[in-house]
């Protein structure tokens, strides 16, 4: 628990949650696709942090031992979770988990490229991706409010993946 920590370790453990939290994000993004699953998990994974500070070991590799947990609290969301939501198995949720906690990528980095690239984007891709990732609308909705076709919605918004992991390629390629 929390309590069974001391100040300074509890610190400790904040500040390096709060120092990998745009990483964490990341990767608890990649697996759940619901923006609101997202931040719960984030919270869930702090609050479980937090409780066991004392155990963290100064020294060692928070983000393995953060992205474990993080790990752990996707899956029971997403057992709690209609199969017909969710974007990949528990097979490969595992795969993906284990391999991202123990390799070093520069998330920030990316995610300072990627939002680069976002504002590169023609002013409607853009709208429509912000309209998507950002607020969280459905595609139904995002053609309501643009005056498109659903379909319309579909492409642009592939379109501007493709050009986003383009751009986002060759920023970091040469960063």
């Amino acid at each position: 628990m929390a309590d069974s920590a001391n100040p300074d370790q509890l610190a400790l453990v904040q500040g390096l949650f709060v120092q990998h939290l745009p990483a964490l994000r990341g990767f608890v993004l990649s697996l759940v696709s619901d923006y609101s699953l997202v931040d719960d998990v984030v919270q869930e994974t702090f609050l479980v942090v937090s409780a066991k500070a004392g155990e963290f070991q100064r020294g060692s590799n928070f983000r393995a031992w953060a992205w474990t947990i993080a790990r752990y609290k996707v899956l029971q969301t997403l057992q709690k979770t209609p199969k017909a939501e969710q974007r990949l198995s528990d097979e490969v949720i595992e795969s993906l988990c284990a391999t991202e906690a123990s390799e070093e990528w520069p998330a920030e980095e990316q995610l300072h490229q990627l939002a680069e690239c976002v504002r590169e984007l023609a002013p409607r891709a853009r709208q429509a991706v912000e309209l998507r990732y950002q607020q969280a609308h459905k595609p139904p909705e995002i053609a309501r409010l643009m005056g498109w076709t659903v379909d319309a919605v579909h492409v642009a918004l592939s379109r501007a993946r493709v050009t986003l992991r383009e751009c986002v390629q060759r920023r970091t390629a040469t960063t």
